[in-house]
């Protein structure tokens, strides 16, 4: 094994060893993080302490992982979201910045949609590990929240999750709006799989070969699920009611005018991400 006697010698062999193979040299950050259990600011005041062997050790094994690909959350098991740590693994997709924006944005419409209105029932479709129902719950907590995913492995994440941080979610195993049949819903969210098959050689390695793909490519380059929740929904939804859906930034018009189609007198909005990109479709749908 090589020898590093410092923390500092640790990562500086890290980041370069990243650097070589490819990687962003800040992963070697996180990691190291991760195994001293310390921020990093905690991680800077203790540069010239000795790392121990065994801290090494994993240390090393973990960039080697990252090196070849896997994700620095999946070795972690951990992701930030919304000021909260969530698990994650293989079962669900990482949880990105871009669906914090999207939180913000239907708390900012629920705020003036239900003002006075004393129970709300929300449902999070395709919940993943479980980051925007637990989230909502968490910000909104007189919310009733219902999340739902087709898969079992995914749906177990997301209980232990809510476990952790400690919301009560109404967890259903089932595809698209089927678990949620025979109810009505003040609010409707979701961050589907939205990337078409052909786009799969312009993305990152690291998200294709590790990421579950059932969590990220749809067909109709992408867009079946987004006319489907189009058609479903006028069922399923009281007045007033609010669908908010994250988006490919392509995908805005195309799915904007499946919501006016399905919803003619609704207010149909096409929101940019922080990056002044589509990124979000919200539908208003008034008494």
């Amino acid at each position: 094994m090589m020898k590093h006697n410092t923390i500092f010698e640790a990562l500086n062999w890290a980041s370069s060893f990243l650097v070589d193979n490819g990687r962003d040299e800040n992963a070697a950050r996180l990691l190291l993080q991760h195994i001293l259990q310390t921020n990093y600011s905690g991680l800077m005041m203790r540069m010239h302490d000795d790392i121990t062997k065994e801290q090494f050790e994993q240390f090393q094994s973990y960039v080697e992982q990252h090196a070849k690909g896997r994700p620095v959350q999946y070795i972690t098991g951990v992701e930030e979201f919304y000021g909260r740590t969530f698990q994650v693994d293989e079962s669900v997709l990482i949880p990105r910045p871009e669906t914090e924006e999207l939180i913000v944005a239907a708390l900012e419409r629920m705020h003036k949609l239900f003002e006075k209105k004393a129970s709300i029932k929300l449902a999070d479709i395709g919940t993943g590990s479980g980051a925007i129902a637990i989230t909502m719950k968490s910000e909104l907590p007189k919310l009733h929240v219902t999340a739902t995913d087709i898969s079992e492995a995914a749906l177990k994440t997301a209980q232990k999750n809510a476990e952790i941080l400690g919301a009560t979610i109404d967890f259903r195993l089932g595809d698209l709006t089927e678990p949620l049949k025979d109810e009505k819903w003040d609010v409707i969210l979701s961050n589907p799989p939205y990337i078409a098959y052909d786009e799969a050689k312009e993305m990152s390695e690291v998200v294709v070969e590790y990421e579950p793909h059932s969590a990220l490519f749809a067909e109709e380059d992408g867009l079946i699920l987004y006319r489907k929740l189009a058609q479903q929904l006028p069922n399923l939804v009281n007045k007033p009611a609010l669908i908010g859906v994250e988006i490919g930034y392509t995908q805005g018009e195309n799915v904007a005018n499946f919501f006016q189609s399905s919803f003619p007198q609704a207010k149909i909005e096409i929101v940019k991400d922080i990056n002044q990109k589509n990124r979000f479709v919200f539908c208003e749908i008034h008494v």
